[in-house]
């Protein structure tokens, strides 16, 4: 999914042209606070899952609700359809759908919206989707073969444009928040009951079996003008849950042997102080975690190397603080508490000298660092360091609180962060269409983006009740998926055979 087609920029920056700004700043209490523990749905069948008591900082809490906000504000009332992004004009994410309908249930347990609110949302959503046109056609579809075209017009649900491939990673994470909203909404309830089916049907309509041109893995898009992408899905990255669904599926299975074909492209290697399988943008070791939890739980792989994804992706941060506090190219704004690669929005496609050294500025892109590939223009996104809470909260926490009080009058609007940040950037002689520069501060984002946004609401939660992990622990696609791939131990040795 990431670093997204060339026409994703070039479409982005003539829409980010006309419309950019944010909300009204406010500012978050000192200290910590004690919040009773989130309430968790129980199983059909069953009792309800009680949910560990956390101590929740109140800028936690805030950042939280604020970009659960952003979707309840933004996605298409009569369609259910997210924008890639706000408040420039924009068509919708499949991906941002999917963290749309995993927001709505944290809304709900949380009580920002009504049980009810949420559940008309998410049936509004999972029907359009149902019943959105299925075909070959260039024009007149919103996917094929049960899989969604990356973007879709916000009105009709139609491709957006000749260039758009079918994505496997989108429809995942659309069909991911399907799939928890199915779990949640499990009451004796017509509308419900719905839900159920719809996300049941959603899912395993998809033919992944026909996404494996090149078997065993699953490939990246295909092209109604020109086929299959010469690219496929290779560990480690963003598409574990890609894999694990499409090993669960009871319809259209993936092929025996896709997880190893995945993890045989894995680079354990040291960086910045850290052994673990590296990938460098943070996004790719925090997709996967909003609805599985790795933790106890392991691979072949990862029985050999004795830890387990959820420490491999506390790894991964922590090397991208050390890297931060090192500062080997010398940006502006970088300190332990300050910090986080990923894909995001950015300033400009322009080099420039800066302080002395020629600098190469991108507008979006998968930023990041690893021993093997880095990417680095100065440009930090909050998303990195927020969505990355329940994998080290010491620095994750002291970071967010940093990044607030130091930037928060240009970065904190009325959905909590903007996308991203570059102190290094001061040029005012260059167009910046996705943001503003600031004399004597940097270049700040105007927009939000969907994906980035998702993932913060999905990890803080899970961070403060497990609510997305404990159901997802009830869903048989994961549950079937995972043992296929070969995990075991923890939670799902001791979770029910099919």
């Amino acid at each position: 999914m990431i670093p997204r087609p060339a026409f994703r920029t070039v479409a982005t920056l003539l829409l980010a042209s006309f419309a950019a700004g944010c909300g009204n700043p406010s500012s978050a209490r000192a200290g910590s606070v004690a919040v009773a523990p989130a309430r968790v749905a129980p199983v059909a069948g069953g009792e309800p899952i009680p949910a560990p008591p956390r101590v929740l900082d109140p800028l936690v809490d805030e950042l939280e609700r604020r970009t659960f906000q952003w979707f309840w504000d933004t996605a298409n009332p009569r369609n259910g359809l997210v924008p890639d992004r706000w408040p420039a004009p924009s068509f919708s994410s499949v991906a941002a759908v999917g963290f749309g309908l995993s927001a709505y249930v944290v809304g709900a347990e949380r009580g920002w919206v009504t049980r009810e609110e949420a559940r008309d949302r998410v049936l509004l959503t999972l029907r359009f989707l149902w019943n959105a046109p299925q075909g070959p056609s260039s024009t007149e579809a919103s996917g094929y073969r049960g899989f969604f075209y990356h973007f879709l017009d916000m009105e009709t649900g139609k491709r957006w444009a000749k260039d758009v491939e079918l994505s496997s990673i989108d429809t995942t994470l659309c069909l991911s928040g399907a799939l928890v909203a199915g779990r949640y909404f499990n009451r004796d309830d017509l509308g419900e009951a719905e839900i159920r089916d719809l996300a049941t049907k959603l899912y395993e309509r998809v033919d992944w079996r026909w996404m494996q041109p090149r078997p065993a893995r699953v490939a990246m898009a295909w092209y109604p003008e020109k086929g299959f992408g010469p690219a496929d899905w290779n560990g480690y990255d963003e598409s574990m849950i890609l894999y694990v669904l499409a090993l669960g599926s009871p319809t259209h299975p993936a092929t025996d042997g896709a997880w190893e074909a995945f993890c045989s492209t894995y680079r354990w290697a040291e960086h910045e102080g850290q052994n673990y399988v590296n990938f460098a943008p943070l996004f790719g070791h925090q997709f996967s975690h909003a609805w599985i939890d790795f933790r106890g739980i392991q691979d072949a792989y990862m029985r050999q190397k004795g830890i387990d994804y959820f420490e491999n992706s506390r790894r991964a941060l922590l090397a991208q603080r050390a890297y931060a506090i090192r500062n080997p190219e010398g940006y502006l704004g970088y300190t332990a508490d300050v910090w986080g690669l990923s894909a995001s929005d950015g300033p400009a496609d322009v080099t420039r000298t800066v302080d002395g050294r020629v600098r190469r500025f991108l507008t979006y892109g998968a930023r990041g660092v690893s021993s093997f590939w880095s990417n680095d223009d100065g440009t930090i996104t909050p998303m990195a360091t927020a969505a990355s809470l329940p994998f080290a909260p010491e620095v994750v926490l002291p970071a967010m609180k940093e990044m607030k009080r130091l930037h928060g009058e240009h970065l904190w609007g009325t959905y909590g962060f903007l996308d991203s940040f570059n102190p290094t950037f001061r040029l005012t002689d260059v167009p910046t269409p996705l943001g503003k520069v600031v004399p004597d501060a940097g270049w700040y984002a105007t927009n939000y983006v969907g994906i980035n946004q998702g993932p913060m609401v999905l990890m803080i939660e899970n961070q403060r009740s497990g609510l997305l992990w404990r159901l997802m622990k009830q869903s048989p696609p994961i549950l079937a998926g995972l043992r296929r791939a070969g995990f075991t131990g923890g939670w799902l040795d001791a979770a029910p055979q099919p």
